[in-house]
């Protein structure tokens, strides 16, 4: 866009004798001026006040902070990606794009990474030495821990018997050694791995996280 310039020097005029052929107002000098003027005219946005035109303008770049107009492609990229996911941000959505490229097209920035697969997102806690790094992983989504003896419930089997003997009736049976006092009962129990589901309630989603 051009903005207008006079083109013809009219106050000079006054200033030459009338013998001076100059002074005198010619139409080459009016079409000289309304030329200029055309120009500058057509290079405006052809605006009337309808809300629902359309026109075209430069975009600015995602750092400018002035009063140039946004274009759509600068809100898409600057307040969409830069404002609202700056770099390093997760972007949660339940649609399934292919790749970065589609998260881009989508919101913006310029490269995303899948992230968190299989996984929650706890907040850092500087206090505890699980939590205290941004993007420390822990957990088991199983618990393959073998109890030892502190960590089994404090529990008793009951002997059953109707004599002073070494046979005992009863459930578990009792195993003697002859002419000992102690009574045993059987041995009950496979010492496996404590196995069992600590998966919390879950909802999915997909999460990328912005790189670029």
């Amino acid at each position: 866009m051009s903005d207008y310039t006079i083109a013809v020097n009219w106050s000079g005029k006054d200033a030459l004798s009338d013998s001076d052929s100059a002074k005198v107002i010619s139409g080459s000098d009016f079409n000289t001026e309304f030329t200029t003027i055309r120009t500058a005219v057509n290079s405006k946005a052809n605006l009337n006040g309808s809300a629902s035109e359309s026109f075209s303008a430069t975009t600015a770049v995602a750092s400018t902070n002035t009063t140039q107009v946004a274009t759509t492609a600068y809100v898409t990229t600057a307040i969409a990606a830069n404002v609202a996911y700056p770099v390093g941000a997760i972007f949660t959505t339940t649609v399934a794009y292919a790749n970065s490229a589609a998260v881009v097209t989508a919101i913006g920035g310029t490269t995303w990474t899948a992230f968190g697969a299989g996984k929650v997102l706890v907040g850092v806690d500087s206090s505890d030495t699980d939590f205290d790094t941004v993007e420390e992983t822990g957990g088991a989504k199983t618990d393959s821990h073998t109890l030892t003896t502190d960590e089994i419930p404090s529990h008793r089997h009951q002997i059953s018997h109707t004599n002073q003997g070494d046979a005992f009736g009863g459930t578990p049976a009792v195993s003697v050694q002859s002419g000992s006092p102690n009574k045993y009962t059987e041995y009950t129990g496979g010492g496996s791995a404590h196995e069992h589901d600590i998966v919390q309630p879950y909802i999915t989603v997909y999460m990328w996280k912005r790189t670029a």
